[in-house]
């Protein structure tokens, strides 16, 4: 019977999806849990499986069509009434099993054998289907989604780090689970064997449903599931005695035929068999072998407008690839494993260049210069999550009266005081010393003395809310985008925690193992933009916070300075530009002055010996 595919929940705060693209056309089959379209919100852009075997009869809602949550997207039909049955006879076996085998029995006489058979093939596979619950259930641990964020709901499995039969640790990473905030990888709780698996790649899961069961070796229920289906092969046995003198000759060239026949090594009849039947192989072939086949584009069918833009970005061609995701698909990672490679090739024909000769200096201008992006003469579609981060920003700017403030000041002192004490640093704290933690440092010590600078407004209740702590966002570039985790709780931090706070946050984020929490609820906002040699910018403030700094490159030049002995002269000094923007509503002129005078003061005084161990 029909079976009508529906706009999944995709959030908490999600009520509608667009469809943007359709993996399958009408009159195509479909395999159950295979893509079958990509829907986007403005959260995030996702596949949806399909809910069944069968054929895609009709597509409901079109491309760049928007659809509620809940409402009908396409229906699913079986491939005739005999494929409709055979869905329906699995849950209807214990009441009219009879019924189900007669009508069956002339249609698929000739290419899948007698109905009896049929129903012998599915009554094992009903018996063994309640015994790997019970395996799982009363000797295997639950591995269950866990909860990645206070608003997250549901999460996507994207990879499978272990497979079924393999051995596992204690925490060690089992699975890698995405959502609209993070990815992450979820260890496993106890140490034994995968037993089974769930919830498959690229399907999502509510926090608590279970993923994989862990027990201990030898009770897998994997190969108890694919015994059945090579059993429809069994039907040989009727027809043995035709083509029992043919089988030894054509043997050989049956290679085409290896699925099939390493599960029959024991019945070499059992090849003329499928020789006879070309439509028993068919169905044979599953998704975990689509990989193996070849890769690309064109084998993965669709790939994702990130996989596209990363592969761009690090001029790797797609068509080389073989996808490890879904059905071949190919996925982030495969991207960034050959941007890798290629890198090293580059780097290992350079090794030799320089030893072998000085003159391999001219070669290498040509080398350096820049290539021209593909993107250059193109247009592509905007895509939904970044139309959704421009309209935010936008509304950001324009619902607030922004303002931007810039000082310079002079870190003399405490350039000299990090070239001093990094080593000892290093070795005391584990990370590295960098002129951020000192920014940050006497931004939460100003954000304590001026607190309107870390309040915020709301113009419809008529409040100003003060924070009772100091929650510091830290903006970090990373491949997917700027992120900005939060440092909460700053103000109870010294030099030290703060630099070796930032360092943690920055590599997990970086890395995909920030939890959503970690990226919510900075009340200020401290932005590096002196990482890529920019003097100073005007930051845009995301709302619901009034106040942005941005810190500059330091930088040595000549500037006047007012020596005690000599009164004006002119010094190499390191200077830096700090930038601030601010609500003008909230934060007057004057109120942003004091702040960053305090900032500055702080700084060149540069009074953090005790902080780094030297008084």
């Amino acid at each position: 019977m029909p079976v009508s595919v529906t706009m999944p929940r995709l959030g908490e705060s999600v009520t509608e999806g667009t469809v943007t693209r359709w993996l399958k056309q009408e009159g195509d089959t479909v395999e159950v849990d295979e893509p079958l379209l990509e829907v986007s919100t403005d959260k995030v852009d996702t596949e949806i499986p399909s809910p069944a075997a069968g054929v895609l009869s009709r597509i409901v809602v079109g491309e760049d069509e928007t659809a509620e949550v809940g409402s009908e997207l396409a229906v699913i039909a079986g491939e005739g009434e005999s494929a409709g049955g055979g869905e329906a006879a699995p849950q209807e076996q214990q009441q009219a099993p009879a019924e189900s085998v007669e009508p069956a029995a002339e249609p698929t006489a000739a290419a899948e054998g007698t109905a009896d058979e049929v129903a012998q093939d599915e009554a094992p596979a009903q018996e063994q289907a309640p015994a790997p619950a019970a395996t799982g259930s009363g000797e295997g641990t639950a591995v269950k989604m866990p909860a990645l964020g206070e608003s997250v709901t549901e999460g996507t499995v994207t990879r499978w780090l272990k497979q079924v039969g393999e051995t596992i640790e204690v925490d060690e990473p089992l699975l890698e689970v995405s959502t609209d905030k993070v990815d992450t990888e979820i260890p496993s709780p106890v140490a034994g064997t995968v037993l089974e698996i769930k919830v498959a790649e690229d399907e999502t899961a509510a926090v608590g449903a279970d993923l994989a069961i862990i027990g201990v070796a030898g009770a897998a229920p994997a190969p108890a599931k694919p015994e059945p289906k090579p059993e429809p092969a069994a039907a040989a046995p009727k027809a043995e005695p035709k083509p029992e003198p043919k089988v030894e000759e054509p043997t050989p060239g049956m290679s085409y035929n290896e699925p099939a026949a390493e599960t029959e090594q024991a019945a070499q009849p059992a090849k003329a068999e499928q020789a006879a039947q070309p439509s028993a192989p068919t169905p044979t072939p599953q998704r975990p072998s689509a990989p193996a086949q070849g890769g690309g584009e064109e084998a993965a069918g669709y790939v994702t407008p990130l996989v596209r833009k990363l592969a761009s970005e690090h001029g790797v061609d797609l068509s080389s690839l073989n996808g490890t995701g879904v059905g071949g698909r190919i996925r982030k990672q495969d991207v960034l494993e050959a941007a890798e490679k290629a890198k090293a090739a580059k780097a290992a024909p350079a090794a030799p260049q320089p030893a072998a000769a000085a003159p391999a200096a001219p070669p290498a201008k040509p080398a350096a210069k820049p290539q021209p992006s593909g993107k250059r003469g193109t247009t592509e579609k905007l895509p939904r999550i970044r139309k959704a981060i421009a309209t935010r920003l936008h509304e950001s700017l324009h619902e607030m009266a922004q303002l931007t403030t810039v000082v310079e000041v002079d870190v003399t002192r405490v350039a000299k005081l990090r070239a001093q004490a990094k080593d000892s640093f290093q070795q005391r704290h584990g990370v590295k010393l960098s002129f951020l933690p000192f920014f940050a440092l006497a931004a939460v010590e100003a954000l304590q003395t001026y607190p309107i600078v870390n309040a915020r407004m709301d113009l419809a209740e008529g409040t100003i809310t003060y924070p009772g702590a100091e929650h510091l966002g830290i903006a970090v570039d990373t491949e997917r985008g700027l992120l900005t985790p939060v440092i909460h709780n700053a103000g109870d931090l010294n030099l030290g925690g703060i630099a070796k706070r930032v360092a943690d946050l920055a590599e997990r984020t970086r890395t995909n193992k920030i939890s959503p929490d970690e990226l919510a609820g900075a009340t200020f906002t401290l932005t590096n933009t002196g990482s890529r040699g920019a003097l100073f910018d005007t930051p845009i403030v995301p709302s619901p916070q009034s106040a942005m700094l941005g810190t500059g490159a330091v930088v040595k030049r000549p500037v006047v300075v007012n020596d005690p002995e000599l009164g004006e002269v002119v010094a190499v000094r390191s200077m830096v530009y700090l930038a601030m923007s601010y609500d003008h509503r909230l934060i007057d002129g004057a109120d942003a002055a004091r702040f960053l005078t305090a900032v500055k003061e702080r700084l060149e005084a540069g009074n953090f010996e005790a902080e780094l161990g030297l008084a």
